[in-house]
């Protein structure tokens, strides 16, 4: 099959995309040591993650200190959940690098540096889940393995993983500019691995717009139907680990707070952690119109409306009182 060629003004525009990428990987590049933890630790008697991620204010039986400490096991997670979603796309860019290798090496470039950033960025997570551990009372679990989750999400179609990864870093920048950035109560240091991060993902966000419009230039109509499939299937399967994590996050803080018998309030507590993380891991970023026009441009009516179907399901994992800002802050 030969593949279309962009016309030069399109490989221009293309480039000149890439470049800007480049350009803002320099510009913001930034050490794990010298500039997020400078020898800093947590601060528990803040939260961490802010009430528009956590929804802990739709639990209103908890008290004020029991809230804190749903919002940073919450954050615990979202922060191991992040380096888990980083390991299989560190992979695919490299991939994706490694096959433009004697193309546009501006893209090249801007691969190099995204896979570079990403690495370093599971490194600040991991780092980040050490000093944790070491504060917070035994028992939390970590339900899924990165290099599990890696080799089951990149045997499908680039498609499929290049949507997913596109939805993840969209999400990223919504959650911070809405939710992070104003929240004056959190953990400096906890807003400050967040600003670090969304630094970074912010041009990430549009080399993975690039590469998957490039991609779908490569298929047939038949390609582009079974890889809305494999989407959906990667979405069944982030909510799969959504599940899991919510079960065994909500038996933690339960023992830390003493909620170990069965009860109307610990399963309150499992189903609201349950709807916090697929807000904040599915539903947020399905909402982002910048997510929403780029892939709902790819798709025809019937593939749409399959999506849409999958998606039903969750559509009540919606803040009570949603922040109207969240969509549009990417």
């Amino acid at each position: 099959m030969t593949l279309p060629t962009p016309t030069a003004p399109a490989a221009d525009i293309q480039r000149q995309r890439y470049a800007k990428c480049v350009e803002a990987s320099k510009r913001v590049r930034w050490d794990i040591d010298r500039d997020i933890l400078r020898d800093r630790r947590f601060d528990y008697s803040r939260s961490f993650l802010p009430r528009g991620l956590s929804l802990v204010d739709e639990l209103p039986f908890l008290t004020a200190d029991e809230r804190r400490l749903l919002s940073q096991v919450q954050g615990r997670t979202y922060a191991y959940l992040f380096g888990l979603v980083e390991r299989f796309i560190a992979v695919k860019t490299m991939e994706l690098g490694r096959a433009e290798a004697f193309g546009d090496q501006t893209a090249v470039e801007a691969l190099v540096r995204m896979t570079d950033e990403e690495l370093k960025h599971q490194e600040l997570f991991r780092r980040l889940e050490a000093m944790m551990a070491a504060d917070m009372p035994a028992g939390y679990t970590m339900t899924a393995a990165p290099n599990d989750v890696a080799r089951a999400v990149l045997g499908q179609s680039n498609w499929a993983v290049l949507a997913l990864t596109l939805h993840i870093e969209l999400f990223v920048l919504a959650h911070y500019r809405a939710s992070i950035e104003p929240d004056t109560s959190l953990s400096e240091l906890w807003k400050d691995v967040f600003l670090f991060h969304w630094k970074e993902e912010s041009q990430h966000a549009t080399i993975d717009e690039l590469e998957l419009l490039k991609e779908d230039a490569k298929l047939t109509p038949a390609q582009r139907d079974a890889a809305v499939d494999e989407l959906i299937g990667l979405v069944g399967a982030v909510d799969g680990i959504l599940q899991a994590q919510a079960r065994a996050d909500a038996a933690y803080f339960c023992g830390m707070t003493g909620r170990t018998a069965p009860s109307d309030e610990r399963r309150r507590i499992e189903d609201g952690v349950l709807k916090a993380y697929r807000w904040q891991y599915i539903v947020s970023g399905v909402m982002e119109p910048r997510f929403q026009k780029v892939l709902f441009s790819l798709v025809n009516e019937a593939q749409a409306a399959r999506i849409q179907a999958a998606l039903a399901p969750l559509a009540y994992a919606v803040p009570a009182q949603a922040e109207p800002a969240l969509a549009a802050a990417a």
